[in-house]
C-alpha cells in the first residue's frame, strides 16, 4: 500500500497587528497533520464506522504532536476510507478524551497499543501541553472571552438558565462562536465555562463600528535621534525588540469595504488580543437576554450583577513563568513578566507599547504617568537631598542651637510649665538635641526650596501635557472618542427607572429619572458626606486631646522616675508626645480610610449615576474630599494652628475649657510637622504596599487551595484565570487616588520635609513593579479600554499644585522660624561680627511667677521669680504688660509681606513657565498633520485604483459583448 503524504501548512510569526515584528524573531512553522493529500480536502459527511475511534486516535495524537505518529502510520498504513474519517474526526473532535480509544471488540494488537499510549498520553503529557491553551478544542479557533457560571439549586435558577440560554443564542446570532465545558471537566466539577471567539467577519464589522484605527502603510517617520551621551543610559533601557515591539505605521479607521488598503497578512493575528476582548466585550454589554415590561434587557453587567454569570473576563497570553509553547502565538505576558514585572528590574525603563498592546491604553496610559512622575520626582528629590545635606553640614555651626546648647545661655533660661499644676519648670537646654534636629529642614536653604517646588510642579504638569499629546499620536488617540463601556447606561439606573424619555441625540427611547426623584438621593449623599467629613475632623480633635493629655502624663512620669532623668537631654515630653500621636494618628487614618471607601462608594450608589462615567466622576470627588481630609488635616493643624492662639502663662486658650492649647517648641513647631509628615507619609506608603502585594497573593493561594481537590484533572487556562482577583472598572481609580495622596504629601508641606520627594520616588519605583506584577501574576486580565488622558485626575493635580504655592508659603512664613531670625539679623541685631547672637533670649519673653492663677502654677515652691515663655510680648515692669510688643508686629508684618512676594514671584513664574511651553510640541503637530494628509492620500489612491479596475471590467464586459454581437450579425443579415 503506498504511503499517505503528510501535509505540512506553515505560517510565519507574525506580530499582534498582523504585521512581522522585526527583531523579535520568527515562529516556529505551525504544523497541522492530515492523513490525506491536499486534493482531497472536501469529503462528504459519511454515517458512523468501527473504523471512527481508530482513525481519531491517530488524530488525536497528531494533534498532541506525538514523535512515534509517523513510525505508526507507516507500520499500520490506513485505507483511503479511513482517511475521510480522520478527516472528519479531526474537525468534530468530541469533549470526552475517552471517545478516541477503540473498543473492545475492534481490538487488535495495534489497536491495543494505541489504547494503551492513548490513555498514558491523556494522563500525563496532555495535561502538560494543553494546560495553558488558549484556542478551541480545535486547537485553531483563539478564546477572546469567558463565562463562568454555576447551575444554581434556588427558586431563581430556571429563570437564570433561560437567560444564559437565550443569552447564548443571541451571541451566535450576532456571529460570536461559542465552546461550553462541562462542569465535570473543571476542578470543583460544579463551574461551567462558557468560551467565546471572534471570527473575522465579526471582528471586521465591529471594528469598523468601534472606528478603530489599523495600519495601512509603513511610516517614513526617522529613527529617534539618541544624544551623545546615551550610551551611559545603557543600563537603564529595554531591548529594542521589546521596547518598540511593532515598526510605526500609518493608520486609518477600519472599513470591511476596505481590507485590501490594511496591512492584512493574517487574519488571526491582525488584531491585538486586548482589540479582540474589546470587541467582544463591546457586543457581550450590548446583547439582549430577555424582555421585561416590554423593555429589553441588555448587557453582561447586568447578568454578572443577578449572578446569572460568576465571572466574565478575557484570558491571559499564556503562564508568566514560561514562554508559549504554541507556535503561532506570542506570549506577551510572559515578555512582561520578564522585562517589566520583576524587582530586580526596578531601574530599568518600562516596555510602555507591549503595556499599552496588551492591556489597552486606559491602563498603558496610567504607567505612562506614574513613570514620567517617578522621572520628575528624581530631580525634586536630588536638590531635596541638597537642602537636607546642607542642613546637616551646617547644623553644628547653626547660631541658635548652639545658644540653646550652652550651659550658661541655655542652660540658664528658666522656662514656664508646658502644663497647668502637674507639670513643673524647665530648662531650655534640655531641648539642645531637638534645636539641632529642627535645623535640618529649618534653614536657609528652605525657601530656596519653597519656591523650586513651586516652579518644579508648573514644569511637571506643563511638561506632561506634552507628554500626553506626543502619546495620543504615537498610541492614535487624536481623534478619540468617549469608550461605549463608559457612555453605556447603568444596569442599577435602568432598574430604578420607570420613565422613558427620547435621547436627543439618538433619537430613540431610554430610561429617564427626572430630577425631582434624585433630589432626595443627593440630599442624603451630601448630608453624608458633611457627616464623614465632621467625623474626620472630630477625630483629628480627639487626636488633639490624647496628645494634651499623654503630654502632663508623661512630663509628670518623667519627672516622678529618677531613671529616667537622664532621657531628657534626648527624649523629652514634647518628642514623646509627637511621636506617638503621629503613629495614633497614621493607625486612625488607615482605619478610617477603610471605611470611607465603602461609605464613598454606597452613597455613589444611591445617587443612581446615569452611566459609568457619572458614576465614576462622582465617586472620584467623594473618595478625594474624604482623603484629603483624612490625611492633610493633622498636618494642617501642626502647621497653621498649633501654638499659634495659645496666649500667654497665666491667660492661656483652653479646649472646651478643659485642655490647655499645645504650644510649640522654643525652636519652632516645624521639627513637629516634619515628623507627622514623614510617618504618615512612609507610613501609608509601606502599609500600601505590603497590603497590595500580600491581599491578592493570599487571596489568590486560598481559592487555588480550595477549588483544586481533583488532581488529576486537567487545570486549563480558563480555570487558572477563574481564580485570579479582579481588577475591576475601579481597579485604575485606587492607583490615582494613591498617586494623588502621594503628590499631596509631595508638594502641600514640601517647605517642612526637603526628602518627602526621595521617599516618594523610591515607593513609586516599587509601586511600578508591585502594580505591573499583580497586573500580569496576581489578576485576572482587564478588558482593555481607550483613554487619552487621565482625565479628571489632571484638573485635581492642577488645583493642588495652586494650593501648594500658598501653604508653602505659610509654612515658611508661620511654622518655621526663618522670618522671625531675618527680621532679628536685619531690624534687632546689636552684633556686627555675630549678628544672630542673642537671638534666642530675644525670642522668649519674660513672666512673673507670681502672676500665675493658683489653679494653673506648679504645687512646689521655687527660688525664681521669674520664667521665659516663646513670644513677642512686653515683661511684667511694663506699663502694658504681657501686650504684643513692637517686634510682634514688625514680625507679622514681615511675615505677610513674604507670603504675598513669594507667592506673586511663583505665581508669575508659573504664568511664564505654562505660556512658554506650548500643550502639543511642534514636531508633534507636523507629524499629525502629516499622517492626516498621508492617510488621505492612501485612501484617495485606493479608492482611485478600485475604480479603475471596476471601468476596466466593465469595459471589457462591453468589448466582449460588442465583439459577440459583431460575429453574429453576419449570420443574421438576409441576403439581397
Amino acid at each position: 500500500m503506498p504511503q499517505t503524504p503528510l501535509v505540512l501548512d506553515s505560517a510565519q510569526r507574525t506580530s499582534s497587528s498582523g504585521i512581522q515584528q522585526p527583531g523579535l524573531g520568527y515562529r516556529r512553522p505551525t504544523i497541522r497533520f492530515s492523513l490525506y493529500p491536499k486534493s482531497s480536502r472536501r469529503l462528504s459527511q459519511r454515517s458512523a464506522s468501527p473504523c471512527f475511534s481508530y482513525i481519531s486516535a491517530y488524530n488525536e495524537l497528531a494533534k498532541m504532536g506525538d514523535p512515534d505518529l509517523l513510525e505508526m502510520v507507516e507500520e499500520e498504513g490506513l485505507r483511503s476510507k479511513e482517511k475521510e474519517y480522520a478527516f472528519q474526526s479531526a474537525e468534530n473532535l468530541d469533549t470526552r478524551e475517552t471517545s478516541f480509544l477503540i473498543s473492545r471488540e475492534l481490538q487488535t494488537l495495534p489497536e491495543k497499543r494505541f489504547n494503551l499510549f492513548l490513555r498514558r498520553r491523556l494522563m500525563f503529557q496532555r495535561s502538560e501541553q494543553s494546560k495553558d491553551s488558549i484556542f478551541f478544542r480545535d486547537g485553531i479557533r483563539q478564546i477572546d472571552f469567558v463565562l463562568s457560571y454555576v447551575e444554581d439549586t434556588k427558586k431563581d435558577s430556571e429563570i437564570k438558565a433561560e437567560r444564559r440560554q437565550e443569552f447564548h443564542l443571541n451571541l451566535r446570532k450576532t456571529g460570536l462562536e461559542l465552546e461550553i465545558e462541562d462542569k465535570m471537566n473543571s476542578e470543583d466539577g460544579k463551574t461551567f465555562f462558557v468560551k467565546i471567539h471572534a471570527p473575522w467577519e465579526v471582528l471586521v464589522t465591529y471594528a469598523e463600528v468601534l472606528g478603530i484605527k489599523m495600519p495601512i502603510k509603513w511610516s517614513d517617520n526617522q529613527e529617534p535621534k539618541y544624544p551623545p551621551l546615551s550610551y551611559m543610559l545603557g543600563p537603564v533601557k529595554l531591548p529594542a525588540t521589546v521596547k518598540y515591539p511593532h515598526r510605526d505605521y500609518i493608520t486609518a479607521q477600519f472599513s470591511r469595504y476596505r481590507q485590501d488598503l490594511f496591512l492584512i497578512e493574517d487574519q488571526a493575528t491582525f488584531f491585538p488580543s486586548s482589540t479582540r476582548n474589546r470587541i467582544v466585550y463591546y457586543i457581550l454589554s450590548r446583547c439582549p437576554f430577555g424582555v421585561e415590561e416590554g423593555k429589553k434587557k441588555i448587557g453582561i453587567e447586568r447578568l454578572l450583577n443577578s449572578s446569572t454569570y460568576l465571572s466574565a473576563y478575557p484570558l491571559h497570553d499564556g503562564q508568566y513563568w514560561k514562554p508559549s509553547r504554541t507556535p503561532t502565538h506570542i506570549n506577551e505576558r510572559y515578555i512582561l513578566r520578564q522585562n517589566w514585572a520583576r524587582f530586580s528590574y526596578f531601574y530599568k525603563e518600562q516596555p510602555l507599547d507591549l503595556i499599552r498592546n496588551y492591556f489597552g491604553e486606559k491602563i498603558g496610559i496610567y504607567f505612562v504617568f506614574l513613570g514620567y512622575y517617578t522621572e520628575m520626582l528624581l530631580v525634586a528629590a536630588l536638590v531635596g537631598l541638597a537642602c537636607f545635606i546642607y542642613g546637616l553640614l551646617s547644623m553644628e555651626n547653626n547660631q541658635t542651637s548652639t545658644e540653646i546648647c550652652d550651659p550658661n545661655i541655655g542652660g540658664r533660661m528658666i522656662m514656664c510649665p508646658l502644663c497647668d499644676e502637674l507639670c513643673d519648670y524647665w530648662r531650655l537646654n534640655t531641648t539642645c538635641l531637638h534645636s539641632k534636629f529642627s535645623h535640618l529642614f529649618d534653614n536657609e536653604s528652605t525657601v530656596f526650596f519653597a519656591i523650586f517646588m513651586g516652579i518644579w510642579v508648573t514644569l511637571f504638569l506643563e511638561l506632561w501635557k506634552q507628554r500626553q499629546a506626543r502619546l495620543e499620536y504615537e498610541w492614535d488617540l487624536v481623534d478619540f472618542e468617549e469608550e461605549h463601556q463608559q457612555l453605556q447606561l447603568r444596569p442599577e439606573f435602568e432598574a430604578m427607572c420607570k420613565q422613558r424619555k427620547i435621547n436627543p441625540v439618538t433619537k430613540e427611547l431610554e430610561p429617564h429619572m427626572p430630577l425631582c426623584h434624585r433630589i432626595p438621593w443627593y440630599f442624603v449623599s451630601g448630608t453624608t458626606v458633611v457627616f464623614g467629613m465632621a467625623l474626620l475632623l472630630s477625630s483629628m480633635v480627639s487626636i488633639i486631646v490624647y496628645r494634651l493629655s499623654f503630654f502632663a502624663t508623661f512630663a509628670t512620669f518623667m519627672e516622678s522616675e529618677a531613671t529616667l532623668q537622664n532621657m531628657k537631654s534626648f527624649f523629652t515630653p514634647q518628642m514623646a508626645t509627637s511621636l506617638s500621636g503621629s503613629c495614633l494618628n497614621c493607625i486612625v487614618i488607615v482605619i478610617l480610610n477603610f471605611f470611607y471607601e465603602r461609605i464613598s462608594a454606597w452613597i455613589t450608589k444611591m445617587e443612581i449615576p446615569r452611566t459609568y462615567q457619572e458614576y465614576e466622576s462622582s465617586l472620584t470627588l467623594k473618595m478625594f474630599l474624604f482623603q484629603f481630609v483624612n490625611y492633610y488635616s493633622a498636618c494642617f493643624y501642626v502647621a497653621f494652628f498649633k501654638g499659634k492662639l495659645m496666649g500667654y502663662p497665666g491667660k492661656y486658650t483652653y479646649m472646651f475649657n478643659v485642655w490647655r492649647s499645645e504650644e510649640c517648641d522654643p525652636a519652632g513647631c516645624l521639627v513637629e510637622l516634619t515628623t507627622q509628615l514623614t510617618i504618615i507619609m512612609i507610613g501609608k506608603q509601606v502599609f500600601g504596599n505590603i497590603h497590595e502585594a500580600c491581599q491578592p497573593l493570599i487571596f489568590n493561594w486560598w481559592r487555588r487551595r480550595k477549588t483544586r481537590t481533583h488532581s488529576e484533572k486537567l487545570y486549563s487556562r480558563w480555570e487558572q484565570d477563574n481564580d485570579l482577583q479582579v481588577f475591576g472598572q475601579l481597579g485604575l481609580f485606587y492607583e490615582y487616588l494613591e498617586t494623588v495622596i502621594q503628590f499631596g504629601f509631595v508638594t502641600l508641606f514640601v517647605a517642612s520635609f526637603p526628602l518627602a520627594p526621595l521617599f516618594a520616588l523610591m515607593n513609586n519605583i516599587i509601586e511600578i513593579r508591585v502594580d505591573a506584577w499583580k497586573l500580569t501574576t496576581q489578576y485576572r486580565r482587564p478588558v482593555a479600554a481607550k483613554a487619552h488622558s487621565i482625565g479628571v485626575w489632571q484638573d485635581i493635580l492642577y488645583g493642588m499644585a495652586i494650593l501648594s504655592v500658598a501653604t508653602n508659603a505659610f509654612i515658611v512664613a508661620f511654622t518655621s522660624d526663618i522670618i522671625p531670625r531675618l527680621v532679628y539679623f536685619y531690624a534687632y541685631s546689636m552684633n556686627s561680627t555675630e549678628p544672630l547672637s542673642g537671638y534666642v533670649n530675644n525670642s522668649l519673653s519674660v513672666f512673673l511667677i507670681a502672676d500665675f492663677p493658683n489653679h494653673t502654677a506648679p504645687k512646689e515652691k521655687k527660688d525664681f521669680t521669674t520664667c521665659r515663655y516663646r513670644d513677642y510680648r512686653y515683661p511684667p515692669d511694663h506699663e502694658n504688660k504681657y501686650a504684643h510688643n513692637m517686634q510682634f508686629w514688625h514680625v507679622l508684618a514681615a511675615k505677610l509681606i513674604f507670603i504675598i512676594v513669594i507667592e506673586h514671584v511663583v505665581f508669575l513664574l508659573k504664568f511664564l513657565l505654562a505660556w512658554m511651553i506650548p500643550d502639543v510640541p511642534k514636531d508633534v503637530l507636523e507629524k499629525i498633520k502629516r499622517e492626516k494628509l498621508m492617510t488621505v492620500k492612501i485612501i484617495h489612491e485606493f479608492e482611485l485604483n478600485k475604480l479603475k479596475e471596476n471601468l476596466d471590467i466593465e469595459y471589457n464586459n462591453i468589448i466582449k459583448h460588442d465583439t459577440v454581437e459583431d460575429i453574429r450579425s453576419p449570420r443574421d443579415r438576409i441576403p439581397i
